[in-house]
């Protein structure tokens, strides 16, 4: 049966066009060959079918071996990982293995993390898996050749928080059909200017637009959550790292194989029940979309979401790494597959990274996909946010709330003092009301600076100037002597404390009125429930039942 992500939007095309962008499942012209016998208890694995795309250190001995490689493992197979260590064998060759870029492309600077009464504040990274068929190895493992040399596409787009106090994980995946607008990129290396989009922009295309900077940029004008950290890996750097782990097991509650009469599919062919797969086999489930629950790209997320979950748990459970000689090799060729920001560029800022993930129990990990609904006309076999429900996941994951529905450890922003009276307070309002879909509110900027003046801030002005759109009303500030000043703003209208941030964007306190505050009256809050929207399919990193449904006419 046809599964739907929202409850009530109706069922989903079983196939969709195989002309769709991306880490399409059918991406050779040949005939189907056999894999190697991956070993015990693994099935062999057929390769994909046709398709389209467009558009020296110290040694440490053994014990330091096994850690560097087991770091490798977790911090490179598609990401999520914790419970690795670093070592510093090859230290500066692996260095120079891992490639760097920019953290953000776009124009607009992102907020700074509001850090809670501990002084703690969250972690935010995107996790990318690129689609570039650029070398020989990634041509061999996933792509048709007309796609050789071609914009590499972020297919796989997870971005993972893990909360300020490091309790709990949460990953909210984007399907790679999202419809939305790419902001205004700039190539770091060309200086080629990528202008914003004048409509709506398949998401996995923003990689090819300066890099996965832009990705951030993207993620950070849809999302407004604050992003630290990205980190990117082609498709030998997933087969790579599975077989370095030893397999990941995964289940399918039927026979499968990937593979229609029209020639496409990733060619996955597993039996019924749990099979541990590794190598190219691991790649062929990550991408494989005909043959999972539906046919469509919310089906193979799920999946992906299975794998990562099961990765976890085996590397918690301390798969064995036992031949460091035949590993070290495939650290050199996860590190060589790796693109991360500036940030965290050496093995010992992945090192720090991976300590800080590994703080977080598998049961407090959850994995979602961002709810959404198909488009409409041209649109109709692309999916758009869940208006409301989407929003909603982003809030959570913005005020730092766990997605898995158990209590907080958070606390509320700590209150500062005002330097100053109300009427000594300027502030800038601006109308950022406009929505993709609905022009501005004409008026908003001058209603709510009447609504100032009479709560004592006589100095409040309109920017005229700037009509950024703002999904949500927020308060920036420029440095931290204004945060008080700032506060006392928010407290005056009934705006929560969250929404107050500092941003190197503004000179003075400014009010962004939101396209949350459309109305006139007073503001309200949007009710904060603190429950994940049964529409992004949570599932817990503790969950070894997780079994993927099959879509019907992909048995054997």
């Amino acid at each position: 049966m046809a599964r739907s992500s929202t409850p009530g939007e109706g069922t989903r095309p079983r196939v969709r066009h195989a002309g769709q962008l991306g880490w399409d499942d059918g991406l050779y012209e040949e005939e189907p060959e056999k894999s190697e016998d991956s070993g015990s208890g693994e099935r062999q694995a057929a390769s994909g079918e046709s398709g389209h795309r467009r558009g020296g250190g110290k040694r440490h001995g053994k014990k330091g071996k096994r850690r560097v490689l087991r770091w490798v493992a977790s911090v490179t197979a598609l990401l999520i990982v914790g419970g690795a260590g670093a070592g510093y064998l090859y230290y500066e060759h692996l260095n120079s293995n891992i490639k760097k870029a920019d953290l953000t492309l776009g124009d607009k600077k992102m907020a700074d993390h509001k850090a809670n009464a501990a002084g703690q504040t969250p972690l935010n990274i995107l996790l990318l898996g690129s689609d570039a068929r650029d070398n020989p190895e990634n041509q061999k493992l996933g792509g048709a050749k007309d796609t050789f040399g071609a914009p590499p596409l972020a297919d796989v787009q997870m971005l993972l928080h893990v909360s300020a106090d490091r309790s709990n994980m949460s990953v909210i995946s984007m399907p790679r059909d999202t419809m939305l607008k790419i902001p205004k990129c700039t190539d770091p290396k060309t200086k080629h200017v990528y202008p914003a989009s004048t409509g709506l922009t398949m998401t996995n295309e923003t990689l090819g637009r300066g890099g996965p900077g832009c990705s951030v940029a993207t993620w950070y004008e849809l999302t407004g959550i604050t992003i630290d950290h990205f980190m990117m890996i082609d498709f030998s750097g997933v087969v790579s790292m599975a077989d370095a782990i030893g397999g990941v097991p995964v289940c399918v509650k039927g026979n499968v194989y990937s593979h229609n009469s029209e020639g496409h599919g990733s060619g996955l062919r597993l039996e019924k029940g749990t099979t541990k797969i590794k190598g190219k086999q691991a790649l062929q489930w990550l991408r494989t979309r005909y043959g999972f629950e539906d046919g469509t790209d919310l089906g193979r997320t799920h999946a992906q979401h299975m794998y990562m979950n099961s990765m976890v748990r085996e590397l918690r459970k301390g798969t064995k790494l036992t031949d460091p000689g035949k590993l070290m090799g495939l650290a050199e060729a996860a590190t060589d597959a790796l693109t991360v920001d500036k940030g965290i560029d050496t093995v010992k800022d992945l090192y720090d990274l991976a300590e800080d993930l590994k703080r977080v129990p598998t049961k407090r990990i959850t994995m979602t996909t961002m709810p959404n609904v198909y488009g409409t006309g041209t649109l109709k076999e692309r999916v758009l946010p869940k208006p409301g429900e989407a929003d909603q996941l982003f809030q959570m994951v913005r005020d730092d709330i766990p997605l898995d529905g158990k209590a907080s450890k958070r606390k509320a922003p700590a209150a500062k003092k005002p330097t100053a009276s109300p009427a000594e307070i300027p502030v800038t309002v601006r109308n950022g009301t406009r929505t993709d879909t609905d022009y501005p509110v004409k008026g908003r900027a001058s209603a709510v600076k009447e609504l100032l003046a009479g709560k004592g801030f006589t100095q409040a002005a309109i920017d005229t100037q700037n009509t950024e759109a703002a999904k949500r009303t927020g308060i920036l500030f420029p440095t931290v002597d204004m945060e008080g000043n700032a506060q006392a703003v928010a407290k005056a209208l009934g705006i929560p404390l969250s929404a107050v941030k500092k941003s190197p964007d503004v000179s003075g306190i400014t009010l962004a009125v939101g396209a949350d505050w459309r109305e006139d009256g007073d503001y309200h809050a949007p009710s904060a429930e603190e429950k994940t929207p049964e529409s992004a399919r949570a599932l817990n990193g503790d969950d070894e039942t997780a079994c993927m449904d099959i879509q019907p006419g992909f048995g054997f």
